[in-house]
């Protein structure tokens, strides 16, 4: 059985591998043989100090890291892997365009252990650059520019059949070990690979006053892309069945990419806005929270957010008919937590795949008018 599993998985992947220099790959760049996806550049971002050792790299002759690449229908690459050390070279060459189309101001280093005169080093002045003026920015020589550009890089190259999901995957296992990305920000580009207008839909709602009230969210948790997680969950919850067979955060990718690749968006926003826009007016940032001895208390958490508000998504149109949908949701609300079912929602030691089977249609349910 698992030999068949893995003849099976291979099928779906070719692969081959290049040795290239930079000044090749950046060439690519140039004539849009290789693409990124601008968005991308704005979930990850390298610090200057991240980047000043990855110069460092290439002018030591430090090898570094293989980026991976999805070769398109029409033979052009697309980065799938690789994305802050190529990013990195292209804006220190003042070539990386922004999603406006335009380019990017080019970087400015700043000294390393082995390499302090990188300390304002340049590819070339410019009046761009924020915060250093031209005549305190230090050109590199053309012999190391010409280092730069000759180092070379291992690139991979998932090939076709491959099929979109290995190519998500893929994206996914690459990242995953990485310290510069969370699970969500992983999911951010994946919903961009799939289709951006369904992720710039679905980030639109989430940076709504009603949704971040509703889950509260401090600044802090929305730079770790907690807000767009919580919408994700929310989104995956009320409109994908669970069954218990693949792991929670298993199931929140797969179910994303399947909203994602068909819709545009505009129906999970308004699920997003009309939702938390009638929670938000019953209880603002205390909808979510647990109730107890008359008053709300706790940390919003993971079983608010699956019995609570995906209970009064799937429920919602029902819900806006009654005569009275915010005493409804209310009385709700505040009962939802005293009920004997609520007590297996907790329970020490209980897993996330037996808990969403729980949480979610026992919502459903108690919402139902």
């Amino acid at each position: 059985m698992l030999t068949e599993e893995i003849v099976k998985a291979q099928r779906l992947v070719r692969t081959d591998a290049y040795q290239m220099s930079i000044g090749e790959v950046v060439s690519m760049y140039d004539s849009r043989e290789i693409t990124i996806d601008p968005e991308f550049q704005r979930l990850f971002r390298w610090n200057i100090s991240q980047k000043s050792k990855l110069i460092e790299s290439l002018l030591l002759g430090i090898p570094i890291p293989s980026i991976f690449v999805f070769e398109g229908q029409n033979v052009s690459w697309e980065l799938i892997d690789g994305l802050q050390r190529i990013s990195t070279i292209l804006e220190f060459m003042g070539k990386l365009r922004s999603p406006e189309g335009g380019l990017e101001p080019p970087s400015i280093l700043e000294a390393t252990k082995y390499l302090p005169s990188l300390h304002n080093a340049v590819w070339e002045r410019s009046d761009l650059i924020p915060d250093v003026p031209p005549d305190e920015q230090r050109e590199i020589d053309k012999s190391h520019q010409l280092s730069i550009r000759r180092a070379r890089i291992g690139v991979e190259i998932l090939k076709r059949p491959s099929d979109d999901q290995t190519k998500f995957d893929l994206f996914q296992r690459l990242n995953a070990g990485g310290t510069q990305a969370n699970p969500q920000e992983l999911r951010n580009c994946i919903m961009l690979m799939v289709n951006g207008d369904y992720y710039r839909a679905v980030k639109a709602a989430a940076e709504q006053q009603p949704f971040q009230t509703v889950i509260s969210v401090t600044e802090d948790q929305i730079e770790r892309q907690r807000h767009m997680e919580l919408a994700v969950r929310f989104l995956v919850h009320a409109c994908v069945p669970y069954d218990g067979a693949l792991d929670v955060e298993e199931y929140i990718d797969d179910g994303i990419v399947e909203l994602a690749g068909t819709s545009n968006g505009a129906a999970a926003a308004d699920l997003i806005n009309r939702t938390f826009a009638l929670l938000n007016a019953v209880a603002g940032k205390d909808a979510l929270r647990r109730f107890e001895n008359g008053h709300h208390i706790g940390k919003v958490g993971l079983v608010g957010l699956e019995g609570i508000a995906v209970g009064v998504a799937k429920n919602l149109d029902a819900i806006l008919a009654l005569a009275g949908p915010q005493d409804f949701v209310k009385a709700k609300m505040q009962t939802f937590w005293n009920q004997p079912q609520a007590a297996n929602f907790t329970s020490p030691g209980l897993r996330g795949t037996t808990r969403i089977q729980r949480t979610v249609r026992f919502g459903e349910a108690w919402f139902h008018p």
